[in-house]
């Protein structure tokens, strides 16, 4: 196992992670976006007020997009399991 392995295979890492995290992250960035505007707006300074729209937007989007997260993960962990041979032939 060489450099170049360990530099692809943390490449590919970290692609994932990224690509798995994405709709959650950009989910939670619009609706706090959106409900700082309107706090900002409205002149209402309630911590709690973005936490419920957050929460419910976030487990609208694991609903949506949980299938294929998981599907995309197991699908690189099968990759990966199946490159186990090679790394240390």
């Amino acid at each position: 196992m060489d450099t170049a392995m360990v530099v692809d295979l943390a490449r590919q890492a970290l692609w994932m992670t990224m690509l798995i995290s994405a709709p959650m992250l950009i989910v939670a960035l619009v609706v706090g976006l959106v409900v700082g505007i309107f706090q900002a707006a409205t002149s209402i300074n309630e911590q709690t007020l973005s936490f419920i729209p957050k929460l419910l937007s976030l487990g609208l989007t694991a609903a949506v997009f949980g299938g294929w997260m998981i599907n995309t993960l197991v699908d690189y962990t099968k990759v990966l399991f199946g490159r186990i041979p090679g790394l240390f032939g």
